[in-house]
């Protein structure tokens, strides 16, 4: 799947909000590797051939005091491959080709392997000049990866796991585990793990950014003395550092790996009690995970493939190699912006964070958009997302008649505070409209309804608050916040109408014939007004009151197709999807008439209702454009100027999920002409 493409930012470990390191340059060792919020988590890597040192991955000095250190010669890099769950970068020199693999195993239908904190990374090394060349691996991770602020003190030790593993260990000396919350924030608590299989071939040692440099210039390990154990992360950055000594390379690929694992402890805090990362739920412990996850290494290392040709094989054929090419950027992003933890009774929590929006958990309008990945592989993950939103709304802190807009601020799920929790800052159409889609989503692809039949007093309240509040939306915020306020927001309203009619599906499922009758008959009445109401000539207008020149994407309509309800006539998404293409700039059609932005999981939405595959492809090729070009370096923004390419806000969130709505088609009878 090589390909011209350009990620933004390139996924190397992806595991949740905050085990999540990114490469944002162009080659691997052009800069240091990132946090997700664009702060150095340095990792560094070097290749010794024959005594000549060649680096292949992050910057030997920090930051400002970068000029002061000499960095050695590169290996070229010669390819980027990103695959679903595999990053993989080659580089070349010296007469030899070192092939490096990051590897996350996020496979959606094992839980417990998804929720392990571990990311696999492989050195595969062989001659391409026909001679035999020595060759040693040197690989590092900094102290920044378990710190939110450098001045933070990190202590470390070193230990033999079962006999079979050398672990490297740091962490704060503060430990205080779920303490902070917050938007732009680091884990400051738990413990960073660097893991090599013990071996005569490999040394790993705790030393610094000074014994990196020197291993730099002389190609040799500077094992420091253990006095200056604790210090801040400032003081001459502590280090864990490997050494794989790969022998006498010839024309057949030698190989090693190693494993970058983070102990949390504790994940999220639910109401106030701590839970466990999901692995954890049947007393596992860390080091137990780490041994089966060593073991594993080569029975995952081929299911991982299996899954990434799958995927690529299955996107191309339904979108095209710009759909291939973006699903198997986003794949990772979409699961890692969760956190995937065990409730006490043993039931799957899936907790999103709202990633540069404001740190919100479990929002309910980043979940709805992430679902179509999540449908197509596993609804129990849907299930995950709104059992605390249930939870949180039958709680006697939650005063209002609809649903929730989240459950706090990313880890702590302790109840809302966003919008300090006032009125004008719900969103009342939007959350119930979503959670009785989602819940009608879940029912469709489970082909039964016990799980909505569990939550129905809340289902049947917020169904309730659609019929009479729904067909004309007050003045109210939906899940496009940004833009504000909005009075009569047509798009908003085909949420409210086909969330009365998601109802009446889960009412036929559960045989309760009345209600059904009642709720399809008035979701369709509602819907042959709202054409009346949003018609402009060629299309349908942004609000109902309106000029008829203003527009906006009807990207809600997708479930009207998706569920099979048919409520609105066929030539409604006709009519808008025509009307999107004379609007569309170089990436994308805007979001609406109001501003030159667009969001990207709704243009993929919106695509979904074209009518053949070409109309299809032909609308996301500018969202394939807007990544491979853009000058924000930033795991995928779903927010940005379709004129200039430059984000708005938002990176690295889960609604990237959205984007694999397309593959719904095998769930639905929704399918295409070619």
């Amino acid at each position: 799947m090589t390909t011209t493409f350009r990620p933004p930012a390139v996924p190397l470990v992806t595991v949740d909000p905050y085990f999540s390191v990114w490469s944002a340059a162009d080659q691997l060792y052009e800069d240091h590797t990132r946090h997700w919020t664009n702060k150095t988590q340095g990792m560094v890597g070097m290749a010794v051939i024959d005594g000549k040192i060649r680096r292949f991955m992050g910057k030997i000095g920090l930051h400002d005091r970068s000029a002061n250190v000499l960095e050695p010669g590169v290996l070229v890099q010669t390819s980027l491959t990103v695959e679903p769950v595999t990053t993989r970068y080659t580089f070349e020199g010296e007469g030899i080709e070192l092939d490096v693999q990051f590897t996350t195993p996020l496979l959606l239908d094992d839980l417990e392997l998804l929720s392990r904190p571990v990311t696999y990374i492989s050195f595969h090394v062989r001659a391409i000049d026909h001679r035999k060349h020595e060759v040693k691996i040197y690989f590092d991770v900094t102290g920044e990866w378990c710190v939110n602020t450098a001045s933070q003190q990190v202590t470390w030790s070193s230990s033999v796991i079962d006999n079979q593993f050398h672990a490297l260990s740091m962490g704060t000396v503060e430990q205080p585990i779920l303490k902070l919350a917050g938007d732009d924030t680091r884990i400051d608590w738990g413990y960073m793990y660097l893991v090599v299989p013990l071996s005569p071939h490999s040394k790993a040692v705790h030393h610094s950014i000074s014994g990196r440099v020197h291993y730099a210039r002389t190609g040799q390990l500077k094992v420091e003395e253990d006095e200056y154990n604790p210090r801040a992360v400032s003081e001459n950055m502590p280090v864990m550092a490997v050494e794989m000594d790969m022998g006498l390379v010839e024309e057949e690929t030698a190989c090693r790996y190693l494993l970058l694992a983070y102990d949390d402890i504790h994940s999220i805090e639910y109401f106030h009690q701590p839970l466990n990362a999901y692995w954890r739920k049947d007393g596992m412990t860390f080091h137990h995970m780490l041994v089966m996850a060593g073991q594993q290494y080569e029975e995952i290392s081929q299911r991982c493939q299996i899954f990434n040709r799958e995927l690529l094989e299955e996107s191309q054929a339904a979108g095209g190699d710009s759909y291939r090419d973006i699903l198997a950027l986003t794949y990772r992003q979409a699961i890692a912006a969760h956190k995937l933890v065990a409730d006490y009774d043993g039931s799957v929590l899936f907790f999103s964070k709202e990633n540069f929006s404001n740190g919100c958990i479990a929002t309910v309008d980043v979940s709805y958009p992430s679902i179509p990945l999540f449908l197509r592989y596993n609804p129990e993950m849907v299930k995950g997302m709104m059992r605390p939103i249930f939870k949180y709304a039958k709680s006697s802190e939650w005063a209002f008649e609809f649903a929730p807009h989240d459950v706090g601020t990313y880890p702590q799920a302790n109840g809302q505070v966003y919008g300090e929790n006032k009125l004008e800052y719900q969103m009342p159409i939007e959350e119930c409209g979503n959670m009785l889609l989602m819940a009608a989503a879940v029912s469709k692809f489970e082909k039964h309804a016990e799980f909505a039949r569990e939550h129905w007093e809340h289902l049947k309240k917020w169904a309730s608050y659609l019929l009479q509040h729904g067909l004309d939306p007050a003045n109210q915020l939906c899940t496009d916040d940004f833009a504000g306020h909005l009075a009569h927001n047509a798009n908003l309203s085909i949420k409210a109408i086909l969330g009365i009619a998601a109802y009446a599906y889960m009412c036929e499922q559960l045989g309760m014939r009345e209600e059904e009758t009642l709720y399809r008959e008035a979701a369709a009445k509602m819907a042959q007004e709202w054409v009346y109401m949003a018609e402009a000539d060629d299309h349908y207008k942004l609000t109902f009151d309106s000029q008829d020149e203003t527009w906006s994407m009807k990207y809600n309509l997708v479930w009207d197709r998706l569920l099979d309800f048919n409520l609105f006539p066929k030539e409604v998404a006709e009519r808008e999807l025509n009307h999107y293409k004379q609007k569309q700039n170089r990436y994308g059609t805007p979001l609406d008439s109001r501003d030159t932005y667009t969001k990207s999981d709704w243009l993929v939405w919106c695509a979904f209702m074209s009518e053949t595959k070409e109309q299809f492809e032909q609308m996301i090729l500018p969202l394939w454009q807007f990544m491979n070009e853009t000058t924000s370096r930033v795991p995928v923004t779903d927010w940005y100027d379709t004129l200039t390419g430059q984000q708005m806000n938002f990176q690295n969130r889960s609604v990237v999920g959205g984007f694999f709505i397309y593959l719904l088609n095998k769930g639905t009878s929704h399918s295409h002409s070619n």
